[in-house]
């Protein structure tokens, strides 16, 4: 060991404690440096409360004596520079407690870790890296993304696709072992192939699942071990940030999504990391992972400093914070009333989780005012979207958990029932403007036996396809942002599997998925071409009911209104299987409308049922409107009127048409 510097200063340990040192990652951690001319690197470690701490790795033989750590007076971080330690090396913490037991962690700030199933941290410089998106990060800042489009193509990198699938790729060699589906693509090969999909499918951003590192495949992500480190099964800490770069460069957005609700217990992790309860709580009663001790000062700070990372060094636009519900309650999944905790006042809520999610949407915020914090909170906790000074949580959107569930079991019942169950449509509207809403079509809708999206429409294939396409039409025209899992785009049959690529072949090979997907690219560019889609998407006003209570004939109609009456669009949606040749609709004004689109059009898969030409209001009261037309409505469709100007003056019976010809006309 060579001569060790201290850099952690006792502001520092203070700021720790008070779980405010938001850019711990620059000192804990592996550090590549020089010491007195000796290139090497620094090690530091939170590690309390044990008796030694020594780094072994590649440089030293993995020998647990060679190079111990030193730790400071107070706050129990334990550092040293160890001279000839180089960049790729692998390394960990041996920890010996005050009993004797002694045992080898992974570096919980690590940047990089080896490919799983190997477990250890591997060093890795994370600057340098000449980032392209200058443009893009300029714009982010110059506007409000709450006043954009928001349309979120979310993606599991392992399962989007691998080098069995048939799709064209570059033919780079892959970095990760082979199994039962394929090879996974590298980051590198993502910045290609997935960064010209989203692009030309017209998406606003895409949201990863959970790219930190993770043992375990079939965990999607969700139990990760390297809070710091994009998982190496697909590259590079740098080809990470190339893939993100790329997007920018593209005009596309990157949401990662964050797990603070829990980790995994693997051994070589977080848990136990100084041979007690450190980084944990208790175990979570659903999943096993092990909760966050969040009312410790060092774990919110890990965590807070954590988010921020992932904004500074690799210009995440935004995080969707998983399982919020799992944490802001106490009893979360606990059922035996024998096991229920409460806290002081007798309630449930966890009062320790509701301050930290506070302190770090008040953090990012202050830091990095042009991102987005999304929750997935999946109960009706109130105010998840407010200012912390308001009783909020501070989050910037909420997941619209109930609308997804509502929309999918509508969308689940054969035709002659939903009458019966127009009431779920129409809920929605009821809340939808309480909280910043997502709707979400996502992964959890997949899998575990719920069966595809397309797998839940009810009839023949033919309405199979129309009602996927009446329901994607639902989620893109009502109030709130979007959020669609890869393979919905295409109707996929199977449900999701993380281990193999999607059934890209099914677009390929068979013309009703190709022209589903045609039609989800279409609805896409529609989305960001209207501003009446997003310019009040949160706001009351931006949103007008026409008829919402036509359950008979599960006709829905309504008015997305933009900041410019000019933009304002003319909504209806028939869920049920009879088309009409002549139905009447109120309309806001009076004027011409054509029809802007209709997912029945034969190139979406439809029947062709369209409205061509220019529709002219009638002074006839409709829906409770003094105006409105009468215009053709295919079965299981969506249709998109816009005003294009006033309606032609009528004539007066018996007029000629100019003055000049007027028989009482005067002539020269």
């Amino acid at each position: 060991m060579s001569a060790a510097r201290g850099v952690v200063t006792a502001d520092d340990v203070y700021l720790m404690g008070a779980g405010r040192w938001n850019e711990s990652y620059r000192k804990l951690g592996a550090h590549l440096c020089e010491v007195d001319g000796v290139a090497g690197c620094r090690f530091a470690v939170w590690c309390p409360d044990v008796a030694s701490v020594s780094v072994v790795g590649d440089f030293n033989g993995w020998d647990g004596e060679a190079d111990p750590l030193s730790c400071s007076p107070t706050g129990g971080i334990w550092e040293g520079f160890v001279a000839g330690a180089a960049e790729g090396d692998c390394y960990k913490y041996r920890i010996e407690t005050r009993d004797g037991e002694s045992f080898l962690k992974a570096d919980p700030y690590a940047f990089w870790a080896q490919q799983p199933p190997e477990t250890a941290s591997r060093i890795a410089r994370i600057d340098g890296y000449e980032w392209g998106d200058a443009e893009w990060m300029r714009w982010r800042a110059e506007g409000s993304h709450m006043e954009r489009p928001l349309n979120i193509y979310e993606v599991h990198l392992g399962s989007w696709a691998r080098h069995d699938d048939g799709l064209s790729g570059n033919g780079a060699e892959p970095s990760c072992e082979e199994d039962a589906g394929g090879t996974y693509l590298t980051y590198d090969e993502f910045a290609d192939r997935l960064v010209r999909y989203v692009a030309d499918m017209g998406y606003t951003h895409v949201g990863l699942l959970p790219i930190t590192e993770h043992p375990f495949d079939g965990s999607w992500g969700y139990q990760p071990t390297g809070y710091y480190a994009p998982t190496s099964r697909f590259g590079t800490p740098k080809q990470f940030m190339h893939l993100v770069d790329a997007f920018h460069q593209a005009g596309i957005g990157v949401i990662l999504d964050w797990v603070p609700g829990g980790f995994c217990q693997d051994a070589h992790g977080l848990a136990r990391f100084n041979g007690e309860k450190l980084y944990e709580s208790e175990v979570h009663p659903n999943w096993g992972t092990l909760k966050f001790a969040l009312g410790k000062g060092e774990v919110r700070n890990f965590l807070i400093s954590n988010a921020l990372f992932w904004m500074e060094c690799y210009h995440a636009d935004g995080l969707r914070v998983d399982g919020v519900s799992s944490i802001l309650y106490l009893n979360f999944g606990i059922d035996d009333p024998a096991q229920k905790k409460f806290n002081e006042d007798g309630g449930e809520q966890d009062y320790d989780s509701i301050e930290f999610l506070q302190m770090l949407n008040e953090t990012l915020s202050e830091r990095w005012p042009d991102v987005m914090s999304i929750a997935e909170e999946s109960t009706a906790w109130p105010l998840v979207t407010y200012p912390p000074e308001d009783g909020g949580l501070g989050f910037h959107y909420k997941w619209d958990m109930g609308w997804m569930n509502d929309t999918l079991h509508y969308m689940q019942t054969d035709f002659p029932w939903r009458p019966g169950n127009h009431n779920l449509l129409t809920f929605s509207l009821m809340y939808a403007f309480n909280e910043n809403f997502v709707l979400p079509l996502s992964h959890d809708e997949v899998v575990h036996g719920k069966c595809s999206l397309i797998g839940r429409m009810p009839g023949d294939w033919w309405r199979q396809f129309a009602g996927l396409r009446a329901l994607a039409f639902w989620q893109m025209t009502h109030p709130g942002a979007k959020l669609n899992f890869m393979g919905n785009e295409i109707g996929q049959y199977i449900e999701w599997r993380y281990y193999e690529s999607i059934q890209w072949f099914l677009a390929d090979e068979y013309e009703t998925h190709r022209k589903q997907r045609e039609f989800v690219r279409a609805l896409n560019r529609l989305y960001v071409a209207e501003p009446a889609f997003w310019e009040r998407a949160y706001d009351e006003d931006g949103f007008r009911w026409i008829d919402a209570n036509n359950s008979g004939q599960s006709i829905l109609s309504y008015v997305r209104r933009g900041d410019d009456p000019d933009d304002d669009l003319v909504i209806l949606i028939n869920f049920d299987v009879a088309s009409y040749e002549s139905f009447r609709v109120g309309l806001p004004r009076a004027g011409t409308y054509v029809e802007l689109f209709n997912s029945d059009a034969e190139e979406f898969g439809g029947s062709g049922i369209l409205n061509e030409g220019t529709l002219v209001s009638e002074e006839k009261r409709w829906n409770g409107r003094k105006w409105s037309c009468e215009i053709r409505v295919p079965a299981l469709a969506g249709i998109v009127l816009k005003r294009t100007g006033p309606a032609p003056t009528p004539k007066r019976k018996g007029t000629f048409p100019c003055a000049s010809c007027s028989p009482t006309s005067k002539t020269s």
